[in-house]
C-alpha cells in the first residue's frame, strides 16, 4: 500500500511539474506573440519615416540641380541681352559708319604719306569688333544620368541583419566568481556567408540566474541583466558575489552591425559551481543568534556578563564574569538543536559530490570558534566538532591564551601559525580533501586528507563573540597551488 501511494505521489508530482512548464511555456509563447505585434508596428513606422526621408531628399536634390540649371540660363541671357543692346546703339548712332572712314583713312595717310606702322598698330585695337556671341547656346555640362541611382532604388530592401552568434561551452569559463564566456562570430561556422552583409560592430550579451539548466524562464526568476557595446566575441561577468547565489546561469549573445541587431544565439545554462549555503538556525544552540551570515554567542541567565570584554588588566574579572565553555549549562532548545556545552550550528546545504569553497571571519570581540565539516548524522545534540570520527574542524582560541588547533577523532594537533584574520574553507568531496586557508596571507594553515562516505554539511562552534561566513564563492583559483604542492602534508586522518 505504502508503494502504491509513494508511486501515485511521484506520478502527482510529475503532471504537477509538467503542468508548471506548459503554463511556462504558454506565457512564452504569449509573450513572443505580443513582442511581435509590437515589433512589426515600429518596423512599419520606421519604413514609411525612411521612405519619407528618402523622397524628401529627391525632391531637395531635383530643387538644387533645377536652380543651378536655372541660374546659368539666367546668366548667358543676361550676357547676350548686354552685346545685343550694344550693336543696337552702335548701328543707330551711325557710330560705325564713322569708325569704318576713319579706318579707310588711316590706310590711304599709310600708302601715300608713308607713315610709320606703329601709329596704326596703336590705333588699331580700338576697331577690333568681336562678331561672335560671348555664349555659347551649350547647357550639355548640366546633362544628368540616373540610371545607376533607379538601379540602386530598385534594389532596395531590408538591412543585413547579422545572424546569431553561437556560444562556445567548452570555451566558457568560470573561476575566482567571474564567468568569461566565448563565442563564435556569425558566419565563421560556416563558409558560406553573405559577403554582402555589414562587418559585425558589436556583441550584446544578456544573462540571469536560474536554478534550473533549463533555459526556459519560470515564472519569479530574475530578468535579463545586459552587458552591452562588446567588441571582441569574449567577455568577463565580473563576479559580484549576488551574481553568483544561484546554481545556473542562462546566457545568450546577439550581433550588431550599424545596421540594426540580430536575433540572440539559443540561450545556454552555464554552472556557477559556486557553493551557496546558509546557517541551519534549526540546529544552533540555544544561546547562539543566527542573523542572516552572522552567528553571534549570547548566552542566558548570566548576570553582568560582557563578551566584549578581553582587556589584560581586566582579566581576572573577565574570568569571573565570563563562563568558561566547559562549564556553562545550556537550557535544552528544540529536538534538533545542539545543547549542553555544543556551541553548534550547521549549514543548510549538503555536499555529496565536487569542490566547494566558502570563507569565514571572526567579529572583533570573539574569543573562540571552530570551523569544519561534518556527517550531519554522526552529530548528536552534545556532540563536539573534531570529537568524534564525522567531523572534521580547524579550532581557534583566544581565551587566557592564543591558540590554534587541528581537530579529528578527538585528536588535536597544535599548529604554530598566528590566529588568521580570513579563513578560506575548500572541500573536496571526490578526492577526500579538506584544506584550511589563510587568506589575507594566501597560505595553508592546515590539510586533511580523508575518504569522505556520507553527505557532509559546513559545521561551525562559537563561544563568546561571533563569526560571519562568505558563501556563493567559486573555488579560487589560486587552491591550485595549494592542492598540487599540499597534497604530501600529514593529516590526522587514520
Amino acid at each position: 500500500m505504502d508503494a502504491q501511494k509513494e508511486a501515485l505521489r511521484r506520478i502527482i508530482s510529475t503532471l504537477a511539474s509538467k503542468n508548471e512548464e506548459l503554463q511556462n511555456f504558454l506565457e512564452a509563447v504569449d509573450h513572443t506573440l505580443t513582442g511581435l505585434q509590437e515589433e512589426s508596428c515600429k518596423v512599419m513606422s520606421d519604413l514609411e519615416a525612411e521612405l519619407e526621408k528618402l523622397n524628401s531628399a529627391l525632391e531637395e536634390k531635383g530643387a538644387e540641380l533645377r536652380y543651378i540649371i536655372k541660374e546659368e540660363k539666367q546668366r548667358k541671357e543676361a550676357e547676350l541681352q548686354v552685346e545685343t543692346l550694344f550693336f543696337n546703339e552702335l548701328f543707330l548712332s551711325g557710330t560705325l559708319y564713322f569708325l569704318v572712314y576713319y579706318l579707310v583713312l588711316h590706310i590711304y595717310l599709310l600708302i601715300v604719306f608713308k607713315v610709320i606702322f606703329s601709329t596704326l598698330v596703336t590705333m588699331a585695337p580700338a576697331f577690333r569688333l568681336t562678331t561672335r556671341p560671348a555664349v555659347s547656346d551649350n547647357m550639355s555640362q548640366f546633362t544628368v544620368d540616373f540610371s545607376a541611382e533607379r538601379a540602386g532604388l530598385q534594389r532596395l530592401h531590408f538591412l543585413p541583419v547579422p545572424r546569431a552568434p553561437q556560444i562556445d561551452a567548452s570555451s566558457c569559463v568560470v573561476r575566482d566568481n567571474t564567468i568569461t564566456v566565448t563565442w563564435r562570430p556569425p558566419g565563421e561556422a560556416d563558409s558560406g556567408g553573405d559577403s554582402s552583409s555589414r562587418p559585425i560592430e558589436r556583441y550584446d550579451l544578456e544573462y540571469r540566474k536560474t536554478d534550473r539548466d533549463s533555459t526556459l524562464r519560470v515564472a519569479g526568476e530574475a530578468c535579463w541583466e545586459k552587458v552591452c557595446d562588446i567588441i571582441e566575441p569574449q567577455v568577463t561577468i565580473s563576479g559580484k558575489r549576488s551574481e553568483f547565489d544561484s546554481r545556473f546561469i542562462a546566457i545568450r549573445v546577439r550581433a550588431r552591425n550599424k545596421a540594426a541587431a540580430g536575433e540572440f544565439s539559443e540561450p545556454i545554462a552555464i554552472e556557477t559551481t559556486a557553493y551557496n549555503f546558509s546557517f541551519d538556525a534549526s540546529t544552533a544552540h540555544a544561546e547562539l543568534k543566527v542573523q542572516g551570515d552572522t552567528v553571534t554567542w549570547e548566552p542566558q541567565g548570566v548576570k553582568g556578563h560582557d563578551p566584549r570584554l578581553r582587556g589584560k588588566e581586566n582579566k581576572s574579572s573577565s574570568r569571573s564574569a565570563t563562563p568558561s565553555p566547559n562549564k556553562t549549562a545550556a537550557s535544552r532548545g528544540g529536538r534538533d538543536r545542539f545543547a549542553g556545552e555544543s556551541y553548534t550550528v550547521l549549514g543548510d546545504e549538503e555536499m555529496t559530490n565536487g569542490c566547494h569553497y566558502w570563507e569565514l571571519r571572526p567579529l572583533a570581540d570573539w574569543k573562540s570558534f571552530s570551523v569544519g565539516v561534518a556527517y550531519r548524522g554522526s552529530l548528536g545534540r552534545f556532540d563536539q566538532l573534531g570529537k568524534g570520527t564525522g567531523s572534521w574542524c580547524l579550532h581557534a582560541s583566544q581565551w587566557l591564551q592564543s591558540s590554534l588547533a587541528a581537530k579529528h577523532n578527538n585528536r588535536a594537533k597544535t599548529l604554530d601559525w598566528p590566529l588568521p584574520h580570513r579563513i578560506g574553507i575548500y572541500c573536496d568531496y571526490d578526492n577526500g580533501d579538506l584544506l584550511f586557508i589563510d587568506v589575507d596571507h594566501l597560505r595553508l594553515v592546515h590539510a586533511f586528507k580523508t575518504k569522505f562516505s556520507q553527505p557532509l554539511v559546513p559545521a561551525f562552534t562559537v563561544w563568546c563573540g561571533g563569526i560571519t561566513i562568505a558563501t556563493g564563492l567559486q573555488v579560487p583559483s589560486f587552491m591550485g597551488n595549494f592542492l598540487t604542492t599540499n597534497r604530501s602534508l600529514s593529516s590526522l586522518s587514520p
